[in-house]
């Protein structure tokens, strides 16, 4: 996984933009439809997160340990 890790991390975004800019070349419309669902299936992501990272703040609090609160954003303030 050390090596694993940093290959899949690079390597998927430049998959990505490759398979948009060829998109492009072949119809330019394909890759504004690309661009759309790449651009949901993220935001479908980060609500995931979101809501997974709320019920755990949740269920930590109901069981008495005291937790950070979550911003709007989903993310924990750190001081």
């Amino acid at each position: 996984m050390k090596t694993a890790k940093p290959i899949l991390f690079v390597g998927t975004p430049v998959g990505v933009v490759w398979g948009v800019v060829e998109a492009y070349r072949f119809h330019p419309v394909l890759a504004v439809l690309m661009v759309l669902m790449v651009s949901v299936v993220g935001a479908f992501t980060a609500m995931t997160v979101v809501v997974a990272r709320r019920e755990r703040l949740a269920e930590r609090a109901s069981e008495g340990r005291s937790a950070a609160p979550v911003n709007a954003a989903g993310d924990r303030g750190h001081a």
